[in-house]
């Protein structure tokens, strides 16, 4: 184990089954590459901590719990149990942005368009960094799977370090920038006006948005989805109370208008990250900060980054090219493109709770569970798809008048619609195995094939749409084979098995 990497103890948790069962197997399963070297010595864990070997806790720290079955024998009820309080977490966000907007869109549409400009802003400075949450995952997935939950909760505080440290920075840097690139995408003085107040408040809940996503990370990776939960809707519900008492002076609250928004969100960030960092402390870890494993951390980051940066530069060229087409075109391109945001977000539920696992799993180095536990999630995920595309399927002459009843807009969603429903069986296995490869830890392939599959598929399909006139059909004809791209480079790689490889700590790619 070189230096700077957390301790832990190399045990996996069918060892900790066998071990409170009285039947602890006899020969152990021989490490593979990958694995912790045997020789390295764990520091001693924080007075009181949980450290899975049976010490007791410290009173005030988190409550011991008795070993869980072994990752890679994950059934459906148990991915269920993870998968639903996290598509919870996944769209409790957007439904508040819902409900704020609403507010909001009672002062007129000068406020309207503001909050939609400083949206924007607060979306480019914080979104991109779900690596916190996701790479956190897969880091600490493979402590716990390890048996060494102290050390899956060090992997948490090293995150939130970062989080707090990048926060802090973007807070600096993009209120350096705030004017400058308010009146630059809101094109003109009056939304300019608007936006600007809301960004420099709403600027400081990147900080909190950002330990927030730490927090779910490493929750994610000890299995316990219900917190998180709880956490995010704490949170959001105080916004949702405070939001119109603020924007429209209501019980005699102050009267401030669009920025009474931002008031409102950093109030309920604030709540969200407090909660998550009181989460921390319960768990008597060590809360200084590691260069070294942060760094570990952020190289994971950049590969998820990179990707992240694909996917939206497809999507924002989509949409750049729908707009060429016409205002029906665009609109329904938006229609149909707001229930695919939505359908991922459920599929991926699914996909966090398999990363969760198969991370537990190669933690607790069963190579073999873990290939297992894959075939099953993605079978399950499938199953899962293919209902859904059948819902839509029934539901095509039904669901796209509930948004709009333009006639020109509803024929192009008719035109989109069958590209949409063909691709959810193939979204249900690409997304189910990115959740596998992402909590093997093999975000370095997922970057490279995303990106390629960008450059090969998606981008030429939507710029060769607008040279040739194949209009939304092309577009996401593009999507459609993009799709189609990420299947056959996810497919190929989980078939190989080369990403299961075990050890406490991710391998180095």
């Amino acid at each position: 184990m070189s230096e700077g990497d957390l301790p832990g103890p190399s045990v996996t948790q069918r060892d900790l089954v066998a071990r409170a069962s009285g039947t602890e197997r006899p020969h152990p399963e021989p490490a593979t590459v990958g694995a912790a070297p045997e020789h390295a010595a764990p520091e001693p864990a924080a007075k009181g901590a949980d450290t899975g070997q049976g010490r007791a806790a410290a009173p005030g720290a988190a409550p011991a719990t008795a070993p869980a079955p072994p990752a890679a024998d994950a059934g459906p009820r148990r991915l269920l149990a993870l998968a639903v309080p996290t598509l919870g977490v996944l769209v409790a966000e957007p439904i508040y942005l819902l409900f704020d907007l609403a507010v909001v869109g009672r002062l007129g549409a000068q406020a309207l368009a503001g909050l939609a400009v400083g949206g924007l802003i607060l979306t480019l400075a914080s979104t991109q960094l779900t690596f916190l949450s996701y790479g956190t995952t897969a880091r600490s997935a493979r402590r716990h799977g390890a048996g060494d939950r102290a050390g899956a909760v060090a992997e948490g505080v090293q995150a939130t370090w970062l989080a707090l440290g990048i926060g802090l920075a973007l807070l600096l840097a993009v209120q350096a920038a705030a004017a400058p690139l308010t009146r630059v995408i809101a094109g003109g003085a009056e939304i300019a006006g608007q936006a600007l107040p809301w960004v420099r408040i709403a600027l400081f809940g990147v900080p909190l948005i950002l330990i927030a996503m730490a927090g779910n990370g490493w929750l994610r990776g000890v299995q316990e989805t219900r917190r998180p939960l709880i956490f995010v809707v704490c949170g959001l519900a105080l916004s949702a109370v405070l939001c119109p008492l603020l924007v429209h002076g209501l019980w005699f609250a102050p009267h401030w208008g669009l920025p009474g928004s931002a008031v409102a969100n950093v109030a309920g960030q604030a709540v969200t990250a407090v909660l998550f960092l009181f989460a921390l402390v319960r768990e008597r870890a060590a809360l200084r900060p590691r260069g070294a494993v942060m760094r570990k951390q952020l190289v994971l980051g950049r590969d998820l980054i990179v990707r992240s940066l694909a996917f939206q530069a497809c999507f924002v060229s989509a949409a750049a090219v729908a707009s060429r087409f016409g205002a029906a075109s665009v609109a329904a391109h938006q229609v149909v493109l707001q229930l695919w945001n939505f359908l991922a977000l459920t599929l991926d539920a699914l996909a966090i709770a398999a990363q969760t696992l198969v991370g537990a799993a190669l933690g607790g180095g069963d190579a073999r569970g873990a290939r297992g536990l894959a075939g099953r999630v993605t079978r399950w995920s499938l199953l899962f798809a293919v209902a859904l595309a059948g819902c839509f399927a029934l539901a095509a002459a039904v669901l796209p008048p509930l948004f709009t009843t333009d006639p020109a807009v509803l024929d192009r969603i008719a035109v989109i619609w069958w590209f949409f429903v063909a691709i959810i069986p193939v979204a249900g296995v690409v997304f189910a195995l990115d959740g596998v490869l992402l909590g093997a830890g093999d975000a370095a392939y997922l970057r490279t094939t995303t990106m390629a599959a960008a450059l090969v598929a998606f981008l030429p399909a939507i710029w060769l749409a607008l040279v040739f006139g194949w209009g939304v059909a092309g577009i996401w004809s593009g999507l459609v084979a993009f799709m189609l791209a990420r299947l056959l480079a996810v497919g190929s790689r989980a078939i190989s098995g080369r990403w299961a490889r075990v050890g406490a700590d991710l391998p180095v790619r």
